[in-house]
């Protein structure tokens, strides 16, 4: 048996056992039923006689929970297969969607533990005219039951003035650490950490303004321009999407778990309980559309927080790649997806160096390919011949007049000791006559 594929193998020991429509699958009844289909293999034995073996494939269920007769549910982890409690049989019906957390009541929470402010916001932004009871009914957050009117997880969480009193894991952490992984003990190295909670529209804008003030700023070469120009450490549409994405998609009836950003020196990184919910995947992220939590997406469309889920991942490659930064990276562990998203640091150093900006800004619009040498030089801090030509695609004797032209419009200055030295580099002119060759 191969899980992974969903492949069964047999082989049959005697020719009266062969069939063309087999009976096994009907061995144990599974409800409801599976797509499956057989297929015969020949093969040539060890002796040389011919035979066959028959592959049962069996199609995934992406949103179905299969149950035997006898009303038991397995799932297959690793080489073992587990029968299901009646908590993990219902946490499998949330992963596969079959059934949806969002919906299900909350005891205790009633109208009086809402928010109005939030509440008369969504009222304006539909143009509803009702009371805010028929609103939340029209719009699923509030079900009728047993002749009273009770909240929803999806209308406690968007909704109530203090979620975490009957969803305790409903709140967002943002941890900064000095340096680039997080340290353990004595030498512990967090330097900020706030905990965000209150209704998703209010934790949504506050975690946003926040993390915003701790992002920093670069100085980049404009490459249309010669400008140096600042930009931000992220693009802004980027990091805030993927907090949305996280506060809208996660597995809320994952209990002991919230939602995390790790803000490290070199990349930001935003943890989200839960694995992807159905037949999203990290390799067809970018382009399949599926929401865990349908009545909390489209109440944060309707407050213009929200776009469709591969929408939103979209743009985040693009703004990416327009900042000239590493493409995001999703990676899926058992119980949690993680975002991350890189500022190539090393890359992107601040400088203030007025003199080049002046020098380079007066030339920029009569260089071709000298802007590729510039861009290099500061982007790297020191530009060498052979960088260059691989940079062009051109030979080391077309890059040294291209250098050689910089060096006589005094925009880049050569570090070497002799003419031979094979440290011999190239860097960006600031006037600055204690430069050296440990630049």
């Amino acid at each position: 048996y191969y899980p992974r594929l969903g492949v069964f193998v047999f082989s049959l020991k005697s020719r009266k056992n062969k069939t063309e429509n087999s009976d096994i699958i009907y061995a144990t009844v599974v409800i409801p039923s599976v797509n499956y289909k057989f297929e015969n293999i020949p093969v040539k034995k060890a002796n040389g006689k011919e035979d066959a073996i028959i592959l049962l494939h069996i199609e995934p269920s992406v949103d179905k929970v299969h149950k035997t007769e006898a009303d038991e549910v397995f799932l297959r982890v690793g080489d073992e297969t587990i029968r299901l409690n009646y908590e993990q049989r219902v946490d499998l019906e949330y992963d596969k969607g079959s059934r949806l957390y969002e919906e299900q009541i909350v005891e205790g929470c009633t109208l009086d533990d809402l928010d109005k402010e939030v509440l008369d916001k969504y009222q304006k932004l539909l143009e509803f005219n009702g009371s805010f009871e028929e609103l939340l009914l029209a719009r699923g957050f509030l079900r009728r039951v047993n002749g009273g009117v009770k909240l929803t997880v999806a209308g406690v969480l968007m909704f109530a003035k203090y979620p975490t009193a009957f969803i305790p894991s409903a709140k967002l952490r943002f941890f900064r650490y000095d340096g680039t992984k997080a340290e353990v003990g004595t030498s512990m190295n967090i330097s900020k950490q706030k905990v965000f909670e209150g209704p998703i529209p209010k934790l949504i804008e506050e975690s946003k303004e926040f993390i915003d003030t701790q992002l920093r700023e670069f100085t980049a070469l404009d490459k249309n321009t010669g400008q140096f120009i600042t930009v931000p450490e992220y693009p802004p549409f980027a990091w805030q999407e993927g907090v949305i994405n996280a506060i809208t998609h996660r597995a809320y009836n994952i209990h002991g778990d919230d939602i995390k950003v790790f803000m490290f020196d070199d990349r930001l990184e935003i943890h989200s309980p839960g694995r992807l919910p159905n037949i999203v995947n990290v390799e067809n992220i970018k382009y399949t559309r599926y929401s865990r939590n349908p009545k909390i997406a489209r109440a944060l469309t309707e407050f213009g927080w929200v776009r469709e889920l591969n929408e939103g991942v979209k743009r985040i490659y693009r703004d990416m790649e327009q900042f000239f930064l590493d493409p995001p990276v999703y990676n899926e562990t058992h119980s949690s997806v993680i975002l991350t998203l890189k500022n190539n640091i090393l890359m992107r150093r601040q400088r203030r160096e007025e003199r080049i900006s002046l020098i380079i800004n007066r030339s920029w619009k009569s260089l071709t390919d000298e802007k590729v040498a510039l861009e290099i030089a500061y982007g790297k801090d020191k530009l060498k011949t052979r960088q260059l030509a691989d940079a062009l695609g051109k030979s080391p004797q077309y890059a040294r007049k291209i250098l050689k032209k910089l060096e006589e419009k005094k925009l880049i200055k050569k570090i070497a000791t002799s003419s031979r030295d094979p440290n011999l580099h190239y860097i960006l002119n600031t006037g600055d006559e204690s430069e050296s060759t440990d630049k």
